[in-house]
C-alpha cells in the first residue's frame, strides 16, 4: 500500500466520493429552508444529508489526503455559488403570463413569492452560510489530517468523530450567529447551535461503522493510504500536492 502523493496516479473512486460531496452540499443548502422537529430540536431539514458531506470529506482525507478534500471543499464551494446565482437569475427573469395557470398559488405574483421563499436566499444567510461551510469543512479535514500523523493512523474512529466535534461546532456557531445575531435572543441562537451540533456529531457518530468500511475498502482497492507529512495546509489553493 503506497503512501505516495495522490495525485501522482489515477484513482478509481476519487471522483465518484467527489460528486458525492457536491451533490449533497448543494441537495443540503436548497432544502434547508424547511424546519423539521425531531423530538425536542427545531433543526433545518438540511441536517438529513449535510453531514454526509462530512464523512465524505473524512473519507477523502483518510485515503487521498487533506489536498484532496481541499480540492473538492472548492469544488463544492464553486457549485454552490452556481446554484445561487442560478436561482438568482431565474428569478428575476420575466415570468410568462400562463406561468401559475394551474391556480395552485392563487396570481402569477404570488407564484413568484412562493419561488422566491422556498428557492431564494437573503444576502446575510449566503454569507452566513458560506463562512459556516468553509471555515467548518477546512477546520474538520485539518484535525483529521494532523490527528491521523499523531496517532500513526490508529484510532480511526476517535479521528473523524473528533473532527467532527471541531468542525461542526464552528460550522454551527458560525452559521447561526451571523444569521440571527440581532434577530434572536442569544439564548435561543445558543440554544440551536448546541442542538444542530449534538445531531449533526451523534448523526456521524452512529454512522462510524459505515466510515470505516468505506475506508478500508478504498485503501485496499485503491492501495493507497496517505499521511498528511509535510504537507501545506494552507487553504488558498486548488490542486492536489
Amino acid at each position: 500500500m503506497t503512501t505516495d502523493n495522490p495525485c501522482q496516479r489515477h484513482w478509481k473512486y476519487l471522483d465518484l466520493f467527489q460528486v458525492l460531496f457536491v451533490a449533497s452540499l448543494v441537495t443540503a443548502n436548497i432544502i434547508a429552508v424547511k424546519l423539521i422537529s425531531i423530538g425536542p430540536l427545531v433543526l433545518p431539514a438540511a441536517v438529513i444529508i449535510f453531514p454526509i458531506s462530512y464523512i465524505v470529506g473524512d473519507v477523502l482525507t483518510e485515503v487521498y489526503g487533506y489536498s484532496a478534500a481541499r480540492r473538492v471543499i472548492w469544488l463544492g464551494f464553486g457549485a454552490n455559488l452556481l446554484v445561487v446565482l442560478a436561482i438568482a437569475a431565474g428569478g428575476a427573469l420575466p415570468a410568462v403570463p400562463f406561468w401559475n395557470a394551474g391556480g395552485q398559488y392563487g396570481t402569477m405574483a404570488e407564484a413568484q413569492k412562493a419561488y422566491q421563499a422556498i428557492l431564494g436566499f437573503t444576502p446575510r444567510l449566503l454569507m452566513a452560510s458560506f463562512l459556516a461551510y468553509l471555515v467548518g469543512e477546512f477546520t474538520n479535514s485539518f484535525v483529521l489530517a494532523r490527528m491521523k500523523v499523531l496517532t500513526e493512523g490508529r484510532y480511526l474512529w476517535a479521528r473523524t468523530i473528533g473532527s467532527t466535534v471541531v468542525g461542526q461546532a464552528l460550522d454551527s456557531t458560525i452559521f447561526l450567529s451571523v444569521a440571527f445575531a440581532g434577530i434572536l435572543p442569544f439564548g435561543q441562537i445558543g440554544a440551536l447551535i448546541l442542538g444542530q451540533w449534538f445531531f449533526k456529531v451523534a448523526y456521524e457518530t452512529l454512522l462510524t461503522p459505515v466510515t470505516y468500511g468505506v475506508v478500508n475498502f478504498l485503501k485496499r482497492v485503491e492501495g493507497i493510504d496517505f499521511y498528511d507529512r509535510g504537507t501545506n495546509f494552507s487553504p488558498i489553493r486548488f490542486e492536489m500536492e
